[in-house]
């Protein structure tokens, strides 16, 4: 990965990843650095059954990514990847971390994002049950 940004900015890049979509994020989360972010979320969960957000580069994350992961969550199958310790005890703590599907690193969320895109495809829904379609 880059060189990380200054303190107190945040840098949010979007790839094509296999045949998953993936936002990727560098730098520290707050709600004051968390705009770009939400946007490039907000954007892919709009178009995408599922999104990839790699948490590998956000080594501090607050509150507000909490609230906006769970929201994500709710609109598309989101998967995170890489989240550094910080993060990952705060989903701990607040129990998020059993809501929300989170894997060690970018391979091993790109690979279950795909094979929630095929389920989506040959009509299984999020919980994995057939929809009957008469």
């Amino acid at each position: 990965m880059s060189q990380p940004p200054h303190p107190g900015t945040l840098r949010v890049t979007e790839y094509a990843r296999n045949a998953s979509w993936v936002v990727a994020a560098e730098g520290e989360l707050d709600a004051q650095t968390l705009p770009p972010l939400q946007q490039a979320l907000e954007a892919a969960a709009a178009s995408r059954p599922v999104v990839v957000f790699d948490a590998s580069g956000v080594p501090f994350a607050d509150s507000s990514t909490l609230n906006l992961l769970l929201t994500i969550n709710h609109v598309t199958a989101l998967r995170i990847a890489g989240a550094q310790s910080q993060l990952l005890r705060v989903l701990e703590m607040t129990g998020a971390d059993r809501a929300l599907a989170l894997f060690p690193t970018l391979a091993d969320a790109c690979k279950a994002a795909a094979e929630a895109s095929s389920q989506e495809r040959y009509g299984e829904n999020r919980s994995g049950s057939e929809e009957a379609s008469w």
